[in-house]
């Protein structure tokens, strides 16, 4: 195997470290972009830039009826939520202790 590039970073009190400018060039991310960490049997580390998700066209125009049909018939598209299932989600989640302004563990996606 030949090495193309070879960079260093200093990972930070948090385990954070920046992936070097020339690194992300040559993976083609940029901010935002997604990447892979994947360990092998021999404990090396190789850094992939993660595929993006290719758009479904059946399910975007699906959607896209969706949104026409709920601005053309909001009298039928959208009910309100019936007041049982209402107190049944109340009382599935009642015991719940959520702090909205928390740190959020593992990866997020929007």
């Amino acid at each position: 195997m030949t090495t193309l590039l070879k960079d260093e970073s200093t990972l930070t009190s948090k385990g954070q470290a920046t992936i070097p400018k020339a690194v992300r060039q040559a993976l083609g991310v940029d901010y935002g972009g997604r990447i892979a960490f994947i360990v092998d049997d021999n404990r090396r580390v190789t850094i992939e830039k993660v595929a993006e998700e290719a758009h479904d066209p059946v399910i975007e125009a699906f959607l896209s009826f969706l949104a026409q049909d709920m601005t053309n018939n909001p009298d039928t598209s959208l009910l309100p939520m019936p007041g049982a299932l209402r107190e049944r989600m109340g009382a599935l989640v009642g015991g719940i202790d959520d702090d909205l302004e928390s740190a959020i563990d593992g990866p997020v996606a929007l």
